[in-house]
């Protein structure tokens, strides 16, 4: 998978106006998916602005890929037609479960184990998706807090042969690995140890995009990943180890709560664009 040398941020509703206004140097924005599932309207008349001034991202958070009980497929439909209409450079999602028997979504990003099993049923689940779009697709590892006994497979293990398999490819969430280590029980700088271990783990080639973005540490000393904050340095870290072993990887900044003003996101995308150089 080719590596394009740029920077995005994630565009959410408070700087919808301010982007278009101010057209910052960015390599390309990403949006959540669901949020444009409608088919008329002023959202997707801002998006198609949005699209005629950067290149686009497609990051969904609803497939729920790892369901045992299968896709939905009106919400496959949904994004197929978003798909067709905006024309986005890369579509995404997450290696998860949200989607029970009995037609529930738990609306939330629930951790899959790893097992054959499991692989075995994401492949199929990708390929459905990646044949009805027509495109390959790009699937994110996420922070989990809580697991599955019986792993039988190490996630990056996991991970190298889904992209074999399916032929998608790798969204490399750095944060959710950091995150996962310091649930593990790591100090930060130990972490970014583990983490970069992690990283060495994943086949070179196999990475379409990365997403970076700020966690927070609480009272009990759960190290939660909201996306409210500025990156912190053991992520960045990692990222450049990322970049040593994958090269200027498409990268992302994400920011989904307390979220700032323009010009903060526009700096940690150019500290990223600095560390690709």
């Amino acid at each position: 998978m080719a590596s394009v040398p740029c920077v995005g941020i994630g565009w959410r509703h408070a700087h919808y106006e301010a982007l278009l206004d101010q057209r910052p140097e960015l390599g390309f924005i990403e949006v959540h998916s669901e949020n444009f599932f409608a088919d008329g309207g002023v959202t997707l008349a801002v998006l198609a602005a949005g699209r005629e001034a950067y290149e686009l991202s497609l990051h969904g958070v609803g497939l729920a890929l790892g369901s045992a009980v299968g896709l939905d497929a009106g919400h496959l439909d949904k994004l197929a037609r978003l798909v067709d209409r905006v024309q986005p450079r890369w579509v995404s999602d997450h290696a998860c479960f949200a989607r029970v028997g009995s037609g529930l979504h738990a609306a939330d990003l629930l951790p899959i184990p790893f097992t054959d099993e499991s692989l075995a049923l994401l492949c199929r689940h990708v390929d459905q998706v990646q044949q009805r779009l027509g495109r390959t697709m790009l699937v994110e590892n996420i922070s989990a807090y809580v697991g599955w006994a019986g792993d039988t497979l190490a996630e990056p293990e996991f991970f190298n042969e889904l992209t074999r398999r399916s032929g998608c490819g790798l969204l490399l969430d750095v944060n959710n690995v950091v995150v996962n280590a310091r649930n593990a029980g790591h100090a930060p700088d130990e972490a970014a140890r583990e983490a970069m271990r992690w990283v060495d783990a994943i086949r070179p080639g196999s990475v379409g995009e990365i997403h970076l973005a700020g966690h927070a540490e609480q009272d009990d000393g759960l190290v939660v990943d909201d996306h409210g904050s500025r990156v912190r340095d053991e992520v960045w870290r990692v990222y450049a180890h990322a970049l040593q072993r994958f090269g200027p990887v498409p990268t992302l900044i994400e920011w989904d709560t307390a979220v700032p003003e323009l010009d903060v996101l526009v700096a940690e995308a150019g500290r990223a664009r600095a560390l690709q150089r």
